[in-house]
């Protein structure tokens, strides 16, 4: 029976046990994290960012729960113009400041990065489309276009996030890579999680984890929940696309589902199955690309 385990082995492996061969396979290590910068923002957290690409327009990535710029950026690409990346408060190198925090607090940062970086564009994965949700229900008309990637709560708060998050938080704090990766590893496909792909994203997840940890307050934010009422968005003039996931338990589809109901002009599209990021990844970075360059 062959499996994950941990840690790797050091030529990139990975290796297998059982029947089949043992030795070494050829992968290649994860790619270094470009430079990012501290930037000082208006409400007085400074939060990491990172920007590339040139000209205009200019769109933001905001990531999800315990993810961050490194999880992010291949949503970018094909993306045109710049495009600015960040950590929300407690992720990264981002600063931490008292909690608890609530999807507004969120919303100020992501307001913040696009404010200081004239983004006119957004996009928002999990906790991020959350946080966009939220932004978008005080300024309905502050982008001219919209992504939201697996949005995981709405207006309904849910508790399996919360599981997820607690174990990561633990994890973290212990220290234990083996500990970190037993968690991270559920975030990949049975199918990719021994495989060369797989073992580089778990070594530049758990560089950048037990390099820079997780706050505790980020464990308040998962059974919270960005929107009262959903019809806060029924004033969002801006196109929008909206991703889902059929059979994604921190993910539900319903939720995809309720958030195009409750945008305008929003454009649904539901993959049939749960990782298609790794299956699907140029279907995913063309739709997204498309959509924002069209």
């Amino acid at each position: 029976m062959r499996g994950f385990r941990w840690p790797p082995p050091p030529d990139s492996g990975p290796r297998t046990w059982g029947p089949g061969p043992g030795g070494p396979r050829t992968g290649r290590p994860a790619i270094p994290d470009p430079e990012t910068e501290l930037v000082a923002t208006p409400h007085g957290v400074q939060l990491e960012r990172l920007v590339t690409g040139v000209g205009e327009p200019v769109t933001v990535f905001a990531h999800g729960l315990g993810n961050g710029i490194a999880t992010t950026r291949p949503f970018g690409s094909g993306v045109a113009g710049r495009r600015l990346f960040f950590q929300f408060r407690g992720h990264g190198r981002s600063e931490a400041p008292a909690g608890p925090w609530t999807y507004l607090d969120l919303a100020r940062d992501l307001r913040a990065i696009a404010d200081l970086g004239g983004a006119s564009r957004a996009f928002g994965a999990s906790l991020g489309a959350g946080a966009l949700c939220r932004l978008l229900s005080e300024s309905p008309e502050r982008f001219e276009k919209l992504v939201f990637f697996l949005p995981a709560v709405l207006d309904q708060p849910r508790l399996v996030a919360g599981e997820r998050v607690n174990a990561l938080l633990e994890a973290v704090e212990s220290g234990d890579a083996s500990a970190v990766a037993d968690v991270v590893s559920l975030e990949l496909p049975a199918a990719v999680r021994n495989t060369p792909a797989g073992w580089a994203y778990l070594r530049q997840r758990l560089d950048q984890l037990l390099r820079d940890g997780l706050a505790d307050g980020l464990a308040t934010l998962a059974g919270q929940v960005p929107l009262n009422d959903a019809t806060a968005l029924a004033a969002v003039t801006a196109p929008a696309l909206v991703i889902g996931c059929a059979g994604d338990d921190l993910h539900p589809v319903e939720v995809a589902e309720q958030l195009a109901a409750a945008l305008p002009r929003a454009t649904l599209h539901v993959y049939d199955r749960p990782g298609f990021l790794w299956s699907e990844r140029a279907d995913l970075r063309g739709r997204i690309s498309g959509f924002l360059n069209e």
